[in-house]
């Protein structure tokens, strides 16, 4: 009997010989066992298993963190949508991001390097492994926090995105702190003197009084010719036309504002050179003439490499109760041949060409770009935008972007001899005189060298603030610093 079944089972027995070959049975049970994977944290090198399994998980292609005055942003890009846990912890504070999924590279290793001495709500970073298949991100902080994670879609040269936004927990205004910290050092400044005076027995001498005085005035005196003969010769006015010196808060305050910044790097040239650094240079530079003006002072939206959205830049113009609004720029173009200075006002009804239709489209995805995070609840995304049907602010807009145009014309060729108008998001303020300034175009080779050149900088500063200057003399803003009517005939 069994030897007529002897020639199938020997049959049947070959067969499986060749089907499964030895050894393949147990390194199969070493996979689902776990092997290449040894204590917690670590790798071994088991050949094939290891290798086979990262192949599948994402890693991380860039790591950013950007500190501001507002908020620190913590950026980690990658190709494919990343999973993530947040949690916060106290005594000591601290912030855990666990991303499920990504696998260790240097662009995880080199996070902790970016932490910067001056960032207002991180102190360090840490970053390991915290069990497989899982990094941890451990972000220790200087006082608590209100965290806020968002996923982004690819946009732009970026891939998705993880945006995680380190709000203060009490909240801060970062102007209303500018202005309480000049006022705090006004009052120190005059309390010093006072001290100063109680304690120099010199100061009891009435004689010695009234000649200090005297050379004070005298000091003040030279100081003040000096000013106007500065005046007189850079703009071809008269010194009696120039603003003269008010009260703090009587001041002309004009919000400049420094187009892009952070994760949104807005347009570059061939070169490398970067719009959002050459609208900062050129901001800070139009900041320090304002502030040396009498009677003006400046405000920079934006003060150094940090994202804020459009919404938040008219915000903080509107916190400042600015009278004055200037966003500048140094756009592209999709003719690497255009050149020329623009300057812009908003437009409720369409653009006045082609060209500021592009720019504006293109200017309008900056939220886009730089990442703005739509469950944020601060006062920039939670503010309303008013009704835009007041004609009279476009009207300012409109008389303040000519005195800067003709300007600009003398300084550089104008890429239309008119002021354009478009549909640009940062330009909607229903009450402040707001135009965006494209002080010449990035993707011109040419105009991208003169861009990142300092000396031309300086030049573009002082003709955007000669122009500025010409409209408060001939339009003083209501309750501010504004001259008889028949000083201002004298300017027009």
């Amino acid at each position: 009997m069994v030897l007529r079944f002897l020639p199938f089972l020997l049959m049947v027995f070959l067969l499986f010989s060749q089907l499964a070959p030895a050894g393949s049975v147990g390194a199969l049970g070493s996979g689902n066992a776990g092997a290449g994977l040894t204590a917690p944290g670590t790798l071994s090198s088991a050949a094939g298993t290891s290798s086979s399994n990262n192949a599948s998980l994402p890693t991380l292609v860039g790591a950013r963190l950007w500190p501001a005055h507002d908020y620190t942003r913590l950026t980690l890009e990658a190709r494919a949508p990343i999973r993530w846990n947040l949690f916060v912890i106290d005594s000591p504070d601290r912030l855990v991001l666990d991303l499920e999924g990504i696998e260790p590279n240097v662009v995880l290793d080199n996070i902790a390097s970016r932490v910067r001495g001056d960032d207002p709500w991180v102190r360090s970073i840490r970053v390991g492994r915290f069990k497989p298949g899982t990094m941890r991100i451990v972000l220790d902080l200087k006082s608590p926090v209100k965290p806020l994670a968002t996923l982004l879609e690819p946009a732009g040269d970026y891939g998705y995105r993880l945006v995680l936004d380190i709000y203060p927990a009490e909240g801060s205004d970062p102007i209303l702190a500018l202005l309480a910290s000049k006022q705090s050092e006004s009052k120190q400044s005059e309390s010093k003197q006072a001290d100063s005076k109680q304690a120099d027995p010199k100061q009891a001498d009435p004689k010695q009084a009234d000649s200090k005085q005297a050379d004070s005035k005298q000091a003040d005196s030279k100081q003040a010719d000096s000013k106007q003969a500065e005046v007189k010769s850079s703009e071809g006015l008269s010194p009696e036309s120039s603003p003269f010196f008010v009260a703090e808060s009587k001041l002309i305050t004009v919000a400049v504002d420094a187009g892009h910044g952070g994760e949104d790097p807005g347009a570059h040239g061939e070169g490398g050179t970067l719009e959002k650094e050459v609208t900062l240079a050129i901001a800070k530079r139009v900041k320090v003439r304002i502030d040396a003006e009498p009677g003006m002072r400046a405000v920079l939206v934006r003060d150094g490499d940090y994202f804020i959205p459009l919404m938040g830049r008219t915000s903080k113009a509107h916190q400042l109760k600015a009278d004055m609004f200037v966003s500048i720029h140094a756009d592209a173009f999709m003719n690497r041949d255009a050149r020329g200075s623009s300057v812009f006002i908003l437009s409720e009804r369409g653009a006045t060409s082609v060209a500021a239709r592009w720019l504006a489209n293109k200017e309008n995805q900056a939220d886009l770009i730089g990442g703005v995070n739509i469950h944020a609840r601060n006062p920039y995304l939670a503010e309303t935008l008013f009704d835009l049907s007041q004609t009279a602010t476009i009207q300012d807009s409109q008389r303040l972007a000519r005195f800067v145009l003709k300007e600009l014309s003398g300084l550089n060729r104008l890429h239309k001899g008119e002021v354009e108008q478009a549909g640009f998001a940062v330009l909607k303020s229903p009450d402040i005189p707001s135009i965006l300034v494209e002080m010449a175009f990035i993707t011109n080779p040419d105009e991208e060298k003169r861009l990142a050149d300092e000396r031309y900088q300086d030049e573009l500063a002082t003709t955007l603030v000669r122009g500025l200057k010409k409209f408060v003399i001939a339009h003083p803003p209501p309750g501010k610093a504004r001259l008889s009517s028949s000083e201002r005939n004298k300017t027009q």
